[in-house]
């Protein structure tokens, strides 16, 4: 949905790019960077340090938006470069979705208001299921624009930008709050319903809010391959 405002944050970005474009940096270098960014933003998840780790999560996306200003300004964009890109995004969604998952294992100073001794920030089942599906989205968006020869297929509830923000998000409400609001707010509920969302390791607001992300990345899947199949059969049809 987020995706609609891309022109407009590209025209934006226009002279960012054309100043970045004269240092001689290419897209495809400031791509390799966001990696290496993202892979000591993981690693600050694992020690615990949520705050940092959300500031390099946070700079990994500018950074993102940096290469594809480049591209255009100094008219670099290839097919490849495309590919690379979206390439790298996915390890750097699996290296956040890893970190968080990692770390931190024990009590940390952090974070002692939401993770008790031997718990992570997120239950390694909720991290997987929300992982696979934002790579399934992609997937069947790449899918049915090669195989399926469609021009365009990024139809769905929840493109990557409301995924990061979802992330951002859960991040930021674990982290800040001096309680966990969670937990505070299952204490309003039914004893019932605190027991079904502690049986399902749903005990923090991260967790929460990356398991909306997984589920509405299996719903645009979903989504997407109708949507392929309609236009699929259309074509075939004429």
């Amino acid at each position: 949905m987020l995706g609609k405002l891309r022109e407009r944050y590209q025209k934006v970005m226009m002279p960012v790019g054309r100043a970045l474009a004269k240092t001689g940096i290419t897209p495809n270098i400031i791509t390799g960077l966001t990696l290496l960014v993202a892979l000591v933003s993981a690693y600050f998840f694992f020690l615990g340090d949520l705050i940092v780790g959300f500031l390099l999560m946070l700079l990994t996306v500018v950074m993102d938006m940096f290469d594809g200003a480049v591209a255009r300004a100094a008219d670099l964009g290839t097919k490849f470069g495309a590919t690379f890109d979206h390439t790298l995004d996915r390890y750097a969604e699996f290296l956040f979705i890893l970190g968080l998952m990692m770390g931190p294992t024990v009590m940390t100073p952090v974070a002692w208001w939401a993770i008790a001794p031997g718990e992570s920030y997120l239950p390694w089942f909720w991290g997987v299921f929300a992982l696979f599906g934002m790579i399934m989205a992609s997937f069947s968006r790449a899918k049915a624009e090669s195989v399926g020869g469609m021009d365009n297929c990024s139809v769905g509830i929840a493109e990557r930008q409301e995924k990061l923000i979802l992330t951002f998000a859960g991040i930021l409400l674990l982290a800040l709050p001096s309680t966990n609001i969670w937990l505070d707010f299952l204490a309003l509920l039914p004893v019932a319903a605190t027991d079904l969302f502690v049986a399902l390791e749903m005990t923090n607001i991260l967790t929460l809010c990356v398991a909306i992300v997984g589920i509405l990345s299996h719903i645009t899947v979903i989504q997407r391959l109708a949507y392929a199949r309609k236009v699929i059969l259309q074509t075939e049809g004429e």
